[in-house]
């Protein structure tokens, strides 16, 4: 069974060890049906959460690419495209 296309983590209020954990969670739910990881951190006080990921995620073999989401406050990791 092929799962969500598109998968939501809302990072709001957590901390960057916090942040990781979630993003790995949805990174195992990971199936041959999902195309990206919505991640949803906010713009003032996520913008620590952004540098994070980009920082973390770079390189990740997981992630095609990271790209900005539809407002400076999501941040999007490309699994597999459209």
């Amino acid at each position: 069974m092929i799962g969500r296309p598109f998968i939501d983590v809302d990072l709001h209020g957590c901390r960057q060890d916090e942040a990781i954990k979630k993003i790995e969670a949805a990174l195992r739910q990971v199936d041959a049906g999902t195309y990206h990881i919505r991640l949803i951190h906010g713009y003032n006080r996520g913008k620590s959460l952004m540098h994070m990921i980009q920082d973390e995620y770079r390189y990740d073999r997981r992630i095609k690419r990271i790209m900005p989401g539809d407002n400076p406050g999501i941040t999007v990791l490309v699994i597999r495209e459209l």
